[in-house]
C-alpha cells in the first residue's frame, strides 16, 4: 500500500513538471555589459537545482574527509574491544572447561585489553564490570589451582574496581563476589570465614537462596545447629529443596539441636526453640523424650512429648512404632489411667501389631500383671518383624521366668534373645 501512494505521489509530481515546463515561456536575462544573455527559465531552475546538489555534494565528502581521523580511531577502539570480549570468552569458556590455567592467563589477557582502553581518551563504560569479571574468573580459577595467594590478590583487585561503580549493577556484582569468597572459604573447610562473608551481605541479598545454602553448609560445618535450623526454615519456605527432603533435613538438625542439651534445662530451650510442626514430627518428638530420660527428667513430661506421635500412630512406619513403644516404655513410672486406657484401646483395636503387644505387656508388668505380661511378650516375641523388638520381648520373658523361678524356662528365652543379637 505504501508503495502504490509513493507511486501516485511520483506520478503526480511528474504531471505537474511536465505542465509547467511544457507551457512555461518564461525567460532570464543576464546582463553582462556588453553582453545580454537570455536564458529560459527552464534552464536556469536545473542549473540551480544541479548547482544546490553539487554544492551540497562537495560539503559532504568534506565532512567525510574531516571525519576520517576519528572514525580510524574508532575503528581501532572497536579492535580492542573485541579483542577484550574474545579474551574475556575465552576465559570464561576455558574456566567451565576445567582448564584453569588458560582461563587464568585469558582473563589477564582481557585485563590487559581494558587497561588500554581505559587509557584511551574514550573508554567503554562497561569496562569496569568486565575488569572485575576478569578479576573473578582469575580467582576462581587460582583457587581451583590452590593458589591461595593469587586469589587473594585478584579478589582485592576485584572489590576494588567495584569501589569505581556505586551504582546499582556494581552493588549486583559486589554481592557475587562476596559470595564466591563465601564458597571458596567453605571449600577450605573456613566456617567461621565463609560467616563472617555472608554477614557483610545487605539483607536482601543474604535471603537469596544461593545465599541460604552457602550459609546452611557453613552453619553445619561450624557446627552451629540452631543457626542451620533456621536457614533450613527459610530454605523449605523458598522451596529450594522438594517437601521430603526439606522434612528431613529439618528433622536431622533438630534431632541434632536435642543432641546439644547438656542438661534438662537445656533440653526444655533446645525443645522450645522448635516449631510447632516440628514438635509433631514423630522421631523428633521420640528422641526428645529419650533425652529427657536419659537427663533425669520426668516420665510425665516425657509422655507429653510424645502424645502427638502417639496421636499419629496409625500413619506410623513400622520401625517408627517400635521406637515409639520403647519409648514410652522407658515412661511407664507415674502413668496414670488415661495413658493405660489409650495403650489397651488401641492394642484390643490392632491385637497384631507386635509394638502395641510389647507395649502393652510392659504397662502389664508395670502394674504387676504378671500372667497377661507373659502372654503378650510372648506374642511380640513371635509377631515382631524387628529383630531388636523381638530380643527386647524374650528378655522381658526371661526376666518373668526367673521371677516365678522356672529356670528351664528363663534359660529358654535368654537363648532364644542372644540367638537375635
Amino acid at each position: 500500500m505504501r508503495a502504490a501512494l509513493w507511486f501516485l505521489a511520483l506520478f503526480g509530481a511528474a504531471v505537474a513538471v511536465a505542465v509547467f515546463a511544457g507551457n512555461n515561456q518564461g525567460t532570464v536575462t543576464v546582463f553582462w555589459p556588453p553582453w545580454r544573455i537570455d536564458l529560459s527559465l527552464n534552464l536556469v531552475l536545473v542549473l540551480l537545482f544541479a548547482g544546490i546538489l553539487l554544492i551540497y555534494g562537495a560539503l559532504h565528502g568534506l565532512s567525510a574527509l574531516r571525519e576520517l581521523p576519528r572514525q580510524a580511531r574508532r575503528w581501532r577502539q572497536q579492535q580492542k574491544e573485541r579483542a577484550m570480549h574474545g579474551a574475556m570468552l575465552d576465559a570464561i569458556a576455558q574456566l567451565l572447561a576445567g582448564r584453569f590455567v588458560r582461563a587464568r592467563k585469558a582473563a589477564q589477557a582481557a585485563l590487559v585489553q581494558q587497561e588500554a582502553l581505559a587509557a584511551a581518551d574514550n573508554p567503554p563504560p562497561h569496562g569496569g564490570q568486565l575488569r572485575t569479571l576478569a578479576h573473578v574468573v582469575a580467582a576462581e580459577s587460582s583457587h581451583a589451582l590452590q593458589d591461595r595467594s593469587g586469589r587473594s590478590e585478584h579478589l582485592a583487585l576485584a572489590l576494588e574496581a567495584l569501589g569505581e561503580h556505586p551504582d546499582s549493577a556494581g552493588q549486583e556484582l559486589r554481592e557475587g563476589v562476596q559470595l564466591r569468597s563465601a564458597r571458596w572459604l567453605l571449600d577450605e573447610r573456613d566456617a567461621e570465614g565463609a560467616l563472617e562473608r555472608l554477614a557483610a551481605l545487605p539483607q536482601g541479598a543474604a535471603r537469596r537462596t544461593l545465599a541460604l545454602r552457602t550459609r546452611l553448609k557453613a552453619a553445619r560445618l561450624a557446627g552451629r545447629t540452631r543457626d542451620a535450623l533456621e536457614t533450613a526454615r527459610l530454605l523449605a519456605k523458598h522451596r529450594a529443596f522438594s517437601p521430603e527432603v526439606a522434612a528431613t533435613l529439618v528433622r536431622t538438625l533438630a534431632t541434632a539441636l536435642l543432641d546439644e542439651a547438656r542438661d534438662d534445662s537445656q533440653l526444655h530451650g533446645a525443645w522450645q526453640a522448635l516449631e510447632p510442626q516440628e514438635r509433631t514430627m514423630p522421631e523428633v518428638a521420640i528422641h526428645a523424650a529419650r533425652r529427657h530420660l536419659q537427663l533425669g527428667g520426668s516420665a510425665a513430661q516425657a509422655r507429653q512429648w510424645l502424645l502427638p506421635a502417639w496421636e499419629q500412630y496409625d500413619t506410623l512406619q513400622e520401625h517408627q512404632r517400635h521406637k515409639l513403644a520403647l519409648a514410652l516404655e522407658a515412661g511407664l513410672d507415674g502413668m496414670d489411667g488415661h495413658w493405660l486406657g489409650l495403650i489397651e484401646a488401641r492394642q484390643r483395636a490392632q491385637p497384631r501389631d507386635a509394638a502395641l503387644q510389647y507395649l502393652a505387656a510392659s504397662a502389664c508388668r508395670h502394674m504387676q500383671l504378671w500372667g497377661k505380661a507373659e502372654q503378650l511378650y510372648s506374642d511380640a516375641g513371635q509377631n515382631a518383624s524387628a529383630a531388636g523388638l523381638r530380643a527386647r520381648a524374650w528378655c522381658q520373658l526371661a526376666e518373668l521366668a526367673e521371677r516365678r523361678g522356672d529356670a528351664s524356662a528363663a534359660a529358654q528365652a535368654w537363648k532364644r534373645a542372644a540367638q537375635l543379637h
